[in-house]
């Protein structure tokens, strides 16, 4: 959908981050009961908000401090950090998602926005979801980075991980999507799956027009 239809709110719906007037949620057939987003985040649902930077990142802390501040209650022993079982987290990803970075406690206002992105990847796969919602996962990074997180979203939808994608981009999403809901106005309007949909397809949904 165009921007400002509800796309991302539905999805901070989900998250527990806004609260919803009606609906339920559901996985593997059962409902979750969400007061707030860490019971979703125990359910097994993860969530990259589309503005990194003010949703996404504690800009004046480290590489390190934000990719494992999902993960405290794995890394936390009594009421000390495992610094060795952090750092080997966070090396993990660095090296799985080839960060550019000087050390991990350089800041993470410092790196460019498609390394910062893998940071907030990388948070968010700390805590090992099962759904992980990506809202305009490729904004404002360059090419490189762009395929890059690409080649990871494949990957992890290939070890059986549910991704659900948010994007403007329509090539973006008819490359990388297997099922597309389109939304005008708060409303899902259009379905399609691989078979039958187009850029043309989508944006007649999205903006209301007639075939």
């Amino acid at each position: 959908g165009l921007v400002g239809a509800g796309r991302t709110e539905v999805m901070k719906g989900i998250f527990g981050i806004l609260r919803t007037d009606s609906g339920s949620i559901c996985l593997d057939g059962k409902q979750i009961d969400i007061r707030r987003p860490r019971d979703v985040i125990c359910a097994g649902i993860a969530y990259i908000p589309e503005d990194r930077k003010n949703e996404g990142l504690i800009l004046i802390n480290s590489v390190a401090f934000n990719m494992t501040l999902a993960a405290l209650k794995d890394i936390i022993k009594g009421i000390r950090v495992n610094k060795k079982k952090r750092a080997e987290m966070v090396k993990h990803y660095v090296d799985a998602f080839s960060i550019k970075v000087t050390s991990a406690e350089q800041l993470v206002g410092n790196l460019s926005g498609g390394n910062q992105q893998k940071v907030v990847l990388a948070k968010c796969l700390s805590t090992n979801p099962r759904i992980l919602i990506l809202d305009e996962p490729t904004r404002g990074i360059d090419v490189g980075a762009k395929v890059e997180i690409y080649k990871t979203i494949s990957g992890l939808a290939a070890k059986g991980i549910g991704i659900i994608m948010i994007s403007s981009e329509l090539t973006e999403l008819i490359e990388m999507c297997d099922r597309f809901l389109v939304m005008t106005k708060g409303t899902i309007t259009a379905e399609f799956d691989r078979t039958n949909v187009s850029e043309n397809a989508i944006m007649m949904a999205a903006t209301g027009a007639e075939g």
